[in-house]
C-alpha cells in the first residue's frame, strides 16, 4: 500500500505535462495577402487551361494577428485555400515556433452538424400547409444513419421529414471544431503570452495561368515593313472555393521541375451531405400513388425543378470571351493596369502593381504588355524537301509575320507562351486574320507568327528528270522549285529543303532555320522565279 502511495505523486506530476489542455485561439482574418501563381508544369505550349480541373499551383502568403495566452495554445487559421498543401505550410513571427501542424478534415455541412449534435437538444418547427401556422418544440437528436435522422420529442421517437408536413431543424450553436471555411491549425508555446503579427505561407493546388496576345496589323503595310500593335494579358485561374481580396498578385513564367503530386497532397476537406428517406406509400405491386413527373424527390405532384444555373466556371469562361473581345478596343479605353516584369533566377516574374481580388472559382485578366508600332516583315514559305518531288500542281505558300524580341523592333521583354489572335485594320474595320499559339520567347529571340496560306503566292517542287531522290543514296538528284507571285510588289520567300542529318546539298549557300537547310529568294511582282539545287541521301 505504501508503494502505491509513493508512485501516485509521480504520476500526478507526469500526467498533466503530457496531457496539458491547450487553449484554442483564432487568428484574425488576413490583413495582407500575396498570391504567386505557377503554370501547370505538365501543360504543353499551346494547350489551353482546363477550367474544370486546373493542375497548376500557387504560393499564398497571409499576414494575420494573434493574441496568445501564456503557455501552450492552438492557433486556428480559418479561410485557407481548400487546395492547401498542409505539409508545405510555414508560420513565422511566433516566439515559440511550431510544435505541431494540423489540417481539419471536415467542413460545416448538414451531416457534420447533425453528427456533432447527437444527444443534444435542437428545435423542430413544423408548418401546417392548410393554415400556414408554425408550431415549434424541443427535441433531442438520438441517432443518424444514412437515410434517416431520429429525434426524441414529447410524443416519442420519430424520423425527420417523414410526417408529411414541411419542417425544419434549428441548432443553438455549432459543434466544436466545425467551420464553414477550411481551417489550418498549429500548436505553439509562449511563456509570457502577447499579441503578434504572424505570416502563414503555403502552397495550394487548383490554380493556373496563361498569356493571351492580340496583334493588330496597321493598314497599308509593306511586306518588308509590317507594323503592328501588340497587347498581352495574363489570365489567372483560381478553382478554389476561397477568394483572396486585395492580394498582391504575381505570376511566374517558365517551367519548374516539380516532383510532388500537389493534387494528392492537398487533400481538401469534405462537406458531407445529409440524405433523408422515408418508407414509400402504396405497395410495391402498385408502385407509388404519386406521379413521377420525370424526376426524383420533391412533393407529390409538384412540377419538375427548374434547369440548374450555369456552372460558375462556365460563366467565367463566357466572361473571359467578353473580356478578350474588348481587347480590340483597348486603344479607346483608359490605360489599363500593367504587370511589371522582374527577374527570378532563370524564370520571369510578373507583378501587378495594385491590389487585385483573386475571386473564388473565377478568372482574372491583367495586362502585362502594350506595344504600338512593333516593326516586322512578311515572309512566305514553302516545303521543298526531297520527298516532295512529285508535286503536280502549285501549292499555296504559307505566310509568317516575323520580328525580333528586342528594343530596336519595339519589343524587348520576355513573352510567355500562350495564344495569339491577329487582326488587320482596313476600310471595313478590324478583321480577324488568324489565331495561333506562341511558345516562350526570351528577349533577343526571333519571333514569328503564322498567318495562314496565301492566295497570291504559290510554289511547285519537283526533280528535273522526275526521278526519286530517295531511291539511290549515292546519286545526286537535281531539284527544282517554281515560285509565282501574283502581287504587284516583290515578296521574300523561304524554301525548306530538309535536315542536314538526312541529306547532302550542293549548289546553294549554307543557310539554316530551325535546324533545316533553307534558301531565301525574292520573287518579282506579277512574276515567276525558278530555284535549282542538288541533293542526295546520307547513307546510314
Amino acid at each position: 500500500m505504501r508503494l502505491a502511495l509513493a508512485i501516485l505523486p509521480l504520476l500526478a506530476l507526469a500526467v498533466p505535462a503530457a496531457a496539458q489542455q491547450r487553449t484554442t485561439v483564432d487568428a484574425s482574418q488576413p490583413t495582407s495577402l500575396a498570391v504567386t501563381v505557377y503554370r501547370d508544369p505538365d501543360r504543353s505550349s499551346g494547350q489551353d487551361m482546363n477550367p474544370d480541373w486546373p493542375r497548376g499551383f500557387a504560393m499564398i502568403s497571409e499576414t494575420r494577428t494573434v493574441t496568445l495566452p501564456p503557455g501552450e495554445s492552438r492557433i486556428r487559421f480559418e479561410g485557407v485555400a481548400e487546395g492547401m498543401v498542409a505539409v508545405s505550410a510555414i508560420v513565422t513571427g511566433l516566439p515559440g515556433g511550431t510544435i505541431e501542424k494540423n489540417r481539419n478534415a471536415e467542413l460545416l455541412s448538414p451531416a457534420a452538424l447533425v453528427d456533432g449534435t447527437l444527444g443534444n437538444r435542437v428545435r423542430i418547427t413544423r408548418t401546417n400547409p392548410a393554415t400556414g401556422e408554425e408550431v415549434a418544440e424541443s427535441a433531442i437528436v438520438r441517432t443518424r444513419a444514412d437515410g434517416g435522422l431520429v429525434l426524441q420529442t414529447g410524443e416519442g421517437f420519430e424520423a425527420v421529414r417523414c410526417s408529411g408536413l414541411p419542417e425544419r431543424l434549428t441548432f443553438d450553436q455549432l459543434p466544436q471544431g466545425l467551420s464553414a471555411q477550411p481551417v489550418f491549425s498549429i500548436d505553439t508555446r509562449d511563456a509570457s503570452g502577447g499579441t503578434y503579427a504572424i505570416t502563414l505561407s503555403y502552397l495550394a493546388w487548383g490554380f493556373d495561368w496563361e498569356a493571351s496576345y492580340v496583334a493588330t496589323l496597321h493598314e497599308g503595310g509593306q511586306a518588308d515593313d509590317m507594323r503592328f500593335d501588340l497587347t498581352s494579358w495574363l489570365t489567372i485561374l483560381n478553382d478554389n472555393g476561397q477568394s483572396f481580396p486585395g492580394a498582391e498578385l504575381m505570376a511566374v513564367a517558365g517551367t519548374l521541375n516539380v516532383e510532388s503530386d500537389f493534387e494528392s497532397l492537398s487533400d481538401p476537406p469534405v462537406a458531407a451531405p445529409l440524405r433523408l428517406t422515408c418508407y414509400p406509400f402504396g405497395s410495391t405491386a402498385a408502385g407509388s400513388p404519386y406521379p413521377d413527373n420525370g424526376f426524383s424527390g420533391g412533393y407529390p405532384g409538384s412540377p419538375p425543378p427548374p434547369a440548374p444555373p450555369p456552372a460558375p466556371m462556365a460563366q467565367a469562361m463566357e466572361e473571359r470571351i467578353m473580356v478578350t473581345g474588348s481587347m480590340l478596343r483597348m486603344a479607346d479605353m483608359a490605360a489599363p493596369v500593367m504587370a511589371g516584369e522582374e527577374q527570378l533566377g532563370d524564370l520571369k516574374l510578373y507583378r501587378v502593381p495594385v491590389p487585385v481580388d483573386v475571386n473564388a472559382q473565377g478568372l482574372k485578366q491583367v495586362a502585362f504588355l502594350r506595344q504600338e508600332g512593333v516593326r516586322g516583315s512578311l515572309m512566305y514559305e514553302a516545303n521543298c524537301e526531297p520527298w516532295n518531288w512529285q508535286q503536280d500542281a502549285p501549292l499555296q505558300a504559307g505566310m509568317r509575320l516575323e520580328t525580333v524580341n528586342d528594343d530596336d523592333h519595339g519589343l524587348g521583354m520576355a513573352m510567355p507562351s500562350g495564344t495569339i489572335s491577329v487582326f488587320e485594320r482596313g476600310p471595313a474595320g478590324e478583321l480577324l486574320v488568324t489565331e495561333d499559339t506562341l511558345r516562350d520567347y526570351a528577349e533577343g529571340q526571333d519571333v514569328d507568327l503564322y498567318l495562314g496560306e496565301s492566295a497570291q503566292v504559290f510554289s511547285r517542287c519537283s526533280t528535273q528528270d522526275r526521278s526519286d531522290p530517295m531511291a539511290d543514296g549515292a546519286r545526286w538528284t537535281q531539284m527544282q522549285a517554281t515560285l509565282t507571285n501574283a502581287n504587284p510588289r516583290p515578296v521574300r520567300m523561304r524554301l525548306f529543303l530538309g535536315y542536314p542529318a538526312q541529306f547532302q546539298y550542293r549548289g546553294l549557300r549554307d543557310q539554316r532555320h530551325n535546324g533545316q537547310r533553307i534558301v531565301e529568294v525574292t520573287v518579282p511582282g506579277n512574276g515567276t522565279r525558278e530555284v535549282t539545287w542538288q541533293v542526295r541521301r546520307v547513307d546510314e
